[in-house]
């Protein structure tokens, strides 16, 4: 599991993009065979299934950063600096789907310019919640049809590419869910039980 992304390469982006994409098309279908769908995800099949994936991953960030106690935002799984904090894996969520969704959005990017250097958990849990407050609304809007629209990027080296709407948000979903795989460890070396991994009340019969 990589402990820091960064996309100077194109290639490297842009396969990975491709890459999840190529999964959320494989995956969306699947789901209709099983169950019929509303009308609206019907007409917008893979929109919505991106949509209900990235809702679920980010609200099991949000719970698993809560339930960290604020002594522990600043641990490592190690001795190396070069590790993020658990704190800077919550700020570093936030970075990327400001950066990403305004990207999608066609818009400034809002993130503050102090996101990374957080270190208190209120601010922390702010700064998140304020991206996926942010995001959700570009979920929310993503249609098959805009997904498919082709749209400009600036990489955070400056360098301008090109690709689809939907590849770039299915990206920001497949980066949350990776950051979410290192906090759910971070959990677990504190004998933290990870809220998606809570046991659930048994039913009355």
């Amino acid at each position: 599991m990589c402990d820091k992304i960064r996309f100077d390469s194109g290639i490297r982006k842009e396969d990975d993009v491709n890459r999840l994409l190529v999964i959320s098309l494989l995956l969306a279908p699947a789901g209709a065979i099983y169950a019929q769908p509303p009308a609206a995800a019907q007409a917008n099949p893979l929109s919505t299934w991106l949509r209900n994936a990235y809702t679920g991953n980010r609200n099991n960030i949000v719970r698993t950063a809560e339930k960290m106690p604020e002594e522990n935002f600043g641990m490592r799984p190690g001795a190396q600096e070069d590790v993020r904090t658990f704190g800077q894996q919550v700020t570093h969520v936030a970075k990327y789907d400001f950066l990403w969704c305004s990207q999608a959005k066609g818009e400034k990017n809002p993130a503050p310019e102090n996101l990374e250097k957080l270190t208190a958990k209120a601010d922390i849990m702010k700064a998140l919640n304020d991206a996926f407050t942010y995001c959700d609304g570009v979920y929310a809007a993503l249609t098959d049809a805009s997904g498919a629209e082709v749209i400009d990027i600036t990489q955070e080296n400056g360098r301008q590419t090109r690709n689809l709407r939907m590849g770039l948000l299915t990206l920001n979903y497949g980066h949350n869910n990776e950051i979410y795989g290192s906090m759910v460890a971070y959990l677990r070396m504190k004998n933290i039980v990870p809220p998606a991994s809570e046991p659930r009340p048994q039913q009355k019969k």
